[in-house]
């Protein structure tokens, strides 16, 4: 421990992007914080993660935005093709006119460098303590703070509380005890070196191709030295939320209607992992007295709109921002931070659920989905996508300080 007694410092109950997102965002008011994470090791399973505008605008926020860069892929193209006859539906340019209207790149990096640029930056702040294999299971409000207890009934105290335990989190059902929704959808993914990549799929680009009940997905990592592949289809059985080792005989069995030069990415990882999916409704009380929720704990949503890791570094950002208005008053900033997040993503979970309609559309619907964006101007994709690609450090609070402080 630091200097500081242990009751003076925030307890953050999962060390994964949102909570070391948080940990630093708080040191960067001067806030000591000690980070609680279950696993024995703090790392990140997953592949890739798709990055927006708005994730390098609160990279910047953080302290850590050229750390962040020198380990990203630029891409020049969003691109989605018809997975059953091949055709180009969008195509959307993420250079330098993206670049320009947006003020940030979009990019791809690997989930494992994302979360060792946030560590390293935590690390180095000197206000974060990290505690291992420490899985809370119980949470006490005091008059003055938040006492949790952990799987061996050791208790730690701190002047607040901030929930960013991820999908299945404890402290979310400590304080809210929501049902979770069982998608069907699962998801597999997996990396595979540029050498056993196809060449003729070897683009700088988030390529997607959408297909009936399905989709997949690649996209360059490590600088070109891998690529991305991840797949997606509505499962035939009965699915409980959770993380598993694949089966290439299953994956194998969902793409037999898409054309050959999709269907090629499906036969080439050696090992997959399968992610049956899940989200929640979005509800409109995150922040409870000195305890609050953050990034899937708080909005847990489905990959569609690739803004899980985003809406969690927005997340902490935003929540820094709330503590220094509020001049480090916890009951008053964590009731603004719930003001400024709660409508966006909740935004986020409801369109990634639509998105995933479309994606997946089949017979007249895909003719129509196909016809809707086929065509369509760069700008006006550049339009539609301004309230997601759009946030920065100095907008985070808008429409909510004045009401909130007056």
């Amino acid at each position: 421990m630091s200097p500081l007694s242990q009751s003076a410092r925030v307890l953050i109950v999962g060390g994964g992007i949102g909570g070391l997102a948080a940990a630093l965002a708080l040191s960067k008011q001067g806030v000591a914080s000690t980070v609680l994470e279950q696993a024995p090791q703090l790392g990140e399973i997953g592949a890739g993660i798709q990055l927006g505008p708005n994730a390098f605008a609160a990279f910047d926020a953080l302290g850590l935005g050229e750390r962040a860069r020198s380990r990203a892929v630029y891409t020049d193209d969003l691109i989605m093709q018809d997975a059953v006859d091949g055709q180009v539906v969008v195509k959307i340019p993420t250079a330098q006119a993206f670049r320009d209207r947006f003020d940030n790149p979009y990019a791809v990096i690997h989930r494992a460098d994302m979360h060792q640029s946030l560590l390293e930056a935590a690390e180095e702040s000197g206000l974060v303590d990290f505690l291992i294999s420490t899985r809370i299971e119980r949470i006490e409000t005091t008059d003055h703070g938040v006492r949790v207890y952990d799987q061996h009934n050791r208790s730690f105290e701190g002047q607040a509380l901030i929930g960013a335990d991820g999908v299945k989190s404890v402290v979310r059902e400590h304080f809210v005890a929501d049902p979770h929704r069982v998608t069907g959808h699962v998801v597999y993914r997996a990396v595979v070196p540029v050498e056993e990549f196809p060449k003729d799929l070897q683009w700088n680009a988030a390529a997607l191709w959408v297909g009936p009940n399905c989709h997949l997905v690649h996209y360059p990592l490590k600088g070109g030295e891998q690529y991305n592949v991840v797949v997606t289809f509505h499962s035939r059985q009965t699915e409980e939320w959770g993380v598993s080792e694949g089966s290439q005989a299953e994956v194998q069995s969902y793409f037999d209607g898409v054309c050959p030069e999709a269907r090629q990415l499906i036969d080439l990882p050696k090992s997959w992992r399968r992610w049956a999916t899940a989200d929640r409704d979005p509800i409109a009380q995150w922040s409870f007295g000195r305890c609050t929720l953050l990034g899937d704990a708080a909005h847990p949503t489905t990959q569609y709109m690739a803004q899980g890791a985003c809406m969690a570094m927005e997340d902490a950002v935003t929540l820094a921002q709330c503590l220094r208005v509020c001049d480090h008053d916890w009951v008053r900033a964590f009731q603004m931070y719930q003001q400024a997040r709660v409508a966006r993503t909740a935004r986020i979970v409801l369109s990634s659920r639509q998105m995933g309609k479309i994606y997946h559309a089949s017979g007249v619907e895909r003719l129509v989905r196909n016809d809707m964006w086929r065509g369509r101007s760069t700008e006006r994709f550049y339009d539609a996508l301004e309230w997601l690609y759009g946030w920065k450090l100095d907008n985070c609070l808008s429409g909510v300080q004045a009401q909130t402080i007056g």
